[in-house]
């Protein structure tokens, strides 16, 4: 028995706190033989599925322009531009403007796979209890404060292209000069590549958070036997 108590000793102080951890997180818990590895593992799996699901439409013509969950409107200060136009019957200028607008991130949006596959890779076994547990949209939260920078830093020259590339910087021109030149009305000039950029982000991480509460609620949504055996632990 001393024999015994000795060894178990000896092997406590031969190993540091972080290896006892990783060992104790590697065991089964709360009765079940999943581990945090296969946990990571599904919440990579259900991230993926939500961009090539959801993220990939976005890419599409009228990905953006045709889908009221994303559509992106004009900014606040422009909303009078918008509603003087129709008002006067330049219903078409504004319709062709809010179109270049929702281009402009359909656009955008086909570059962001890369970026967030390096982000999905990098989900820890430490952070997957802690997202699988928490709330529906917790893996695209996780994404996002992983993701949100790198991604405004490569969609803001895109948008500004795109802008050049179909002539909305003319169209843009001649619709605010059009209202600048109306009587009662104050020039307005805000930096719409910076609004629809953000709102192109915006609408990336709608489309995955839909993804994902799916999965966690809807267990027909569970397509392989790995995001059935993960999610089935938050249910």
């Amino acid at each position: 028995m001393i024999k015994r108590t000795f060894t178990f000793i000896l092997f406590f102080q031969l190993i540091s706190c972080g290896e006892l951890q990783d060992i104790v997180n590697q065991l089964p818990q709360g009765g079940t033989t999943i581990g945090n590895a296969e946990i990571a593992n599904g919440l990579k799996e259900a991230l993926n599925l939500g961009i090539s699901q959801q993220v990939s439409k976005l890419t599409q013509e009228d990905g953006f322009f045709k889908n009221e969950l994303v559509k992106i409107m004009l900014p606040e200060e422009l909303q009078k531009v918008d509603k003087t136009l129709r008002d006067i019957g330049l219903g078409n200028l504004a319709d062709e403007g809010l179109k270049i607008l929702n281009r402009a991130a359909e656009d955008a949006v086909g570059e962001a796979t890369p970026i967030f596959v390096d982000a999905i890779k990098g989900i820890t076994f430490s952070d997957a209890k802690n997202i699988l547990l928490g709330s529906d949209d917790a893996a695209t939260m996780y994404l996002s404060n992983s993701t949100e920078t790198a991604l405004y830093y490569k969609f803001n020259p895109i948008i500004q292209n795109s802008f050049q590339k179909v002539g909305a910087d003319k169209i843009w021109a001649n619709l605010i000069t059009k209202y600048n030149s109306l009587p009662l009305t104050n020039n307005v000039n805000p930096d719409l590549t910076d609004y629809v950029t953000k709102e192109a982000l915006n609408g990336v991480y709608t489309m995955i958070a839909i993804e994902e509460k799916e999965i966690r609620t809807n267990i027909s949504s569970r397509t392989s036997d790995l995001l059935r055996k993960v999610f089935s632990l938050q249910d």
